[in-house]
């Protein structure tokens, strides 16, 4: 009896195993090729020691400055180097086939972003910093004048320096004046604001990362601009002078200028630009004198402003003219 239930029970348990067996090997196979497919549509590779393999060669003090600032803080997670990090990688991108030593005649790949070679277009870049920084430069930097003039962020900042020298406000105008140098030389002239003394930043005027406004200005119009450090012109006066309610930009250039208090031009030319109606003032004054060809002290002096003082507006009930 058991040696007949043995002889029925044999082929079923061989027949299990055959079937069991190529179910194996058709997964196995099924594994194999969605492995293929998958290292098929992998990105490039990472290294296999990250920041330890790039500070085998990149060990001097521009580099290892980044472990002073906020990117290369190990007890952070938000830093690149912080606990589950790519520390280097998360900002240069993949590194693995830069770092495999190269054929002979041929140049070392470089790194993705940040590298001497490499081909990521200027928004490329900004956008592998946008990834971490996308809410401290806020909507206004896409279409902004930085971003249309293919401006990336690594031309204006240094991440791996100790201190940023666009943060500071010692520093950052000679960071702006590599690309403005018109703005540099106005700098040089005799009355200027005191960025030349280092004790102002162009950021002070200036939103770097996209405005709403002209010229990348702070406030909607430049006389808000103006207004936050020149309150006593802001108003309202009694007796108001129309061009400086509308644009202080009429009358003075805030980069610098040859003439004082940072005029466009010196009275009585300034004033003469737009007071041309008949009578007094139309006369294009020289140091001859007034219109009734008396020389005259005052117009050597001060020219207008001797009599016409308030010309940023006035408050006196008796200030029409803005003499009191």
């Amino acid at each position: 009896m058991r040696t007949s239930l043995w002889a029925a029970l044999i082929p079923v348990i061989f027949a299990a195993l055959a079937f069991s067996t190529a179910t194996a090997e058709e997964t196995a196979a099924g594994q194999s090729d969605t492995g293929a497919e998958a290292a098929a549509h992998e990105g490039p590779a990472y290294s296999r020691r990250g920041a330890d393999t790039c500070l085998g060669c990149h060990d001097d003090v521009a580099v290892t400055n980044i472990f002073m600032t906020a990117h290369g803080q190990p007890s952070d997670s938000r830093s690149p180097f912080g606990p589950g990090q790519l520390q280097c990688e998360a900002c240069h991108g993949p590194g693995g086939a830069h770092v495999k030593l190269p054929k002979r005649g041929e140049r070392r790949a470089s790194m993705p972003y940040w590298g001497h070679e490499s081909t990521a277009s200027d928004a490329e870049h900004s956008q592998m910093c946008l990834t971490c920084h996308d809410k401290h430069v806020g909507l206004q930097w896409a279409g902004s004048t930085h971003d249309v003039e293919d401006v990336n962020c690594g031309e204006c900042h240094n991440p791996h320096a100790a201190t940023d020298p666009v943060l500071k406000t010692n520093l950052q105008a000679m960071v702006c004046y590599e690309c403005h140098i018109e703005q540099k030389a106005d700098e040089n002239k005799p009355y200027v604001h005191p960025i030349a003394d280092r004790r102002m930043a162009c950021t002070a005027c200036h939103a770097p990362h996209g405005s709403a406004a002209d010229h990348l200005l702070v406030r909607n119009t430049t006389n808000e601009t103006c207004y936050t450090c020149h309150q006593d012109k802001r108003g309202p006066l009694l007796w108001e002078h129309a061009p400086v309610t509308e644009d202080c930009g009429y009358c003075h250039r805030p980069h610098g200028s040859v003439h004082p208090a940072l005029l466009t031009q010196r009275p009585p030319l300034l004033c003469q630009s737009c007071h041309s109606q008949a009578g007094h003032p139309s006369v294009a004054y020289g140091p001859g004198g007034l219109a009734d060809g008396n020389p005259s002290s005052y117009l050597l002096g001060g020219s207008c402003l001797n009599c016409h003082s308030q010309v940023h507006g006035s408050n006196h009930p008796s200030g029409v003219n803005l003499s009191r």
